[in-house]
């Protein structure tokens, strides 16, 4: 049996001159859907001179908001306000908003956007203060996406993700990309297009590098990549196969799954490379190794008890425990930045769904209704996931909140999306 067995159905070693579809266009729309039990009601207004500007900033930031799952939008048709206004919050108060952001977009004279807004708390009347910024066009969308962040710290009391980062893979026809977009998807550049796979992106905790497996070589192989140079280097290519690259909180090290001894086994190696450190002894097949927050553990997935289950071990090697117990075969799992819960996918049937668990209870709980739920991916504030799934015929990334309530689908237009992972919040 082959490590990559344990990946993505889709990952193994038979894709290599499989029939590809169409190719995948690198711009999502974002749809939301579900209602969770409380979602604060905002206001937010169109900015003012925003029909002007190349992207529509008060739409992001509303879409940023509702795929949070905990606020959500009100239209109140005819408002014109900004943030040098002075808004009626009693009636908006009766229009049933709880708060109001609302600012301005003016072009400047040497070329730049300035970008103004303010948010109030309209139950208590506060003004909770605002930002401005002054941009290039290319980055209007990362100045809505901050303003998102802004507002949802101040009404969540929790740091907002929308400026953060998700890596992802597609397949097209006989081509396929690596790409690195906004976290709703959209603004993605190609950092790595390839006519044979690329399989699990990795993102290190600093934000700059990650690493993933490409097939360019007719086998599996380990890149450490840096986003903005484009700069590339091999980390493993040892005999057999190497796969599903995991960094170490610390970045210094990563572990990998290697087969360079007859059978898939865990491994730490180095960033610089090297000779790698084999982590567990033993005949079975044990791979997807992911860190857990604090660094002191590695979870895994392992056939040692007859079907794949996640197993957890200290990071410096050991006697494995089993963690997943629920299902007769539970992959790729995900760990929450705190620690506390493990997101993973269980075949339930002749289907995979997306399965989240909390460790200190050992409680799991499908929070998808799709069957083909694959590869999750936690956002660095812990409140959403990222996974592929397939809806009807097509394929696409979606985010859903922890509870399932709130899910929001990136769609694409055509090709295979597959492999997100969340990147960290900027540094």
């Amino acid at each position: 049996m082959n490590t990559l067995l344990f990946k993505r159905r889709r990952q193994t070693l038979a894709l290599i001159g499989a029939g590809l579809s169409a190719p995948a266009l690198a711009q999502f729309r974002v749809e939301v859907s579900g209602v969770g039990l409380t979602q604060l009601p905002i206001v937010v207004a169109p900015f003012r001179g925003e029909e002007g500007a190349p992207q529509k900033i008060s739409a992001i930031i509303r879409a940023d908001l509702e795929r949070s799952g905990q606020l959500r939008g009100i239209d109140v048709p005819g408002l014109l306000v900004d943030e040098s206004s002075r808004p009626d919050l009693a009636a908006l108060r009766q229009r049933g908003a709880d708060a109001l952001t609302a600012g301005s977009v003016t072009r400047l004279a040497d070329g730049r956007w300035d970008i103004r807004f303010r948010l109030w708390d309209v139950v208590k009347g506060d003004d909770l203060s605002g930002q401005s910024y002054a941009v290039t066009a290319g980055d209007l969308r990362l100045a809505a996406h901050r303003i998102a962040d802004y507002v949802y710290e101040k009404l969540t009391g929790e740091r907002g993700v929308f400026s953060t980062r998700i890596a992802y893979v597609t397949r097209g026809t006989n081509r396929f990309n690596l790409w690195v977009a906004d976290a709703d998807g959209e603004n993605a550049q190609s950092a790595l297009a390839s006519p044979e796979p690329i399989i699990s992106p990795a993102w290190a905790a600093s934000g700059n590098q990650l690493a993933y497996v490409s097939f360019e070589s007719r086998k599996p192989v380990v890149y450490v990549h840096e986003v903005a140079s484009g700069r590339r280097r091999l980390l493993a290519n040892f005999r057999g196969s190497n796969s599903a690259p995991a960094w170490a909180p610390d970045g210094r090290s990563l572990a990998v799954t290697l087969s360079r001894e007859g059978g898939s086994q865990l491994y730490l190696i180095s960033v610089e490379g090297g000779e790698p450190r084999r982590l567990i002894e033993s005949s079975y097949i044990d791979t997807e190794p992911v860190f857990s927050p604090d660094g002191r553990s590695i979870y895994f997935v392992s056939d040692r008890g007859g079907a794949p289950q996640v197993y957890r071990v200290s990071a410096s090697g050991g006697t494995p425990e089993r963690v997943t117990f629920n299902g007769g075969y539970n992959i790729s799992p995900a760990l929450s930045p705190d620690g506390k819960t493990l997101a993973y996918t269980s075949r339930v049937g002749s289907g995979f769904k997306l399965q989240v668990m909390d460790l200190a209870s050992g409680n799991a709980t499908a929070i998808t209704e799709t069957t083909a739920d694959e590869s999750p991916s936690f956002a660095p504030n812990g409140k959403l996931i990222v996974y592929a799934t397939r809806q009807g015929d097509q394929e696409a990334l979606m985010t859903s909140t922890l509870d399932g309530r709130i899910k929001a689908r990136l769609a694409g237009q055509g090709g295979d999306l597959r492999e997100p992972d969340w990147g960290p919040f900027a540094r």
